[in-house]
């Protein structure tokens, strides 16, 4: 009877470990997931600073001098354009992610935009 036991524990656990293999993601796909691709745009600047207006001067200021928020108005001296769409899709530290709110294109946007505040 314990042999039963056994092999049916055995069965199942290598039944799983296979299931598991094939569903997981593999590396390349998590990689891909950690850091998003940013679409080509042209910058739109009045759509940059209404969704700035909109998403961003309530911890960055008004003028994007900081608040709750670090100043930006010199990010793109320190960021450029691509890790900006990164952090701003993904969040940071007390920064949110805006990857639910904001579509890719108006992110990629705002990046280009603030990319340029140096």
């Amino acid at each position: 009877m314990q042999k039963w036991i056994m092999s049916g524990l055995f069965f199942v656990a290598c039944t799983l470990a296979l299931v598991l293999m094939f569903t997981l993601p593999g590396k390349e796909e998590v990689a891909e997931e950690a850091k998003p691709t940013m679409p080509e745009v042209t910058l739109d600047k009045a759509a940059a600073e209404a969704t700035v207006k909109a998403s961003c001067i309530s911890c960055h200021g008004d003028q994007l001098q900081g608040g709750a928020g670090p100043a930006l108005n010199q990010v793109g001296g320190h960021l450029d354009k691509d890790a900006l769409f990164n952090v701003i899709t993904k969040g940071r530290k007390g920064m949110p992610a805006f990857k639910d709110q904001l579509k890719p294109e108006e992110i990629a946007n705002v990046a280009l935009y603030l990319s340029e505040k140096k």
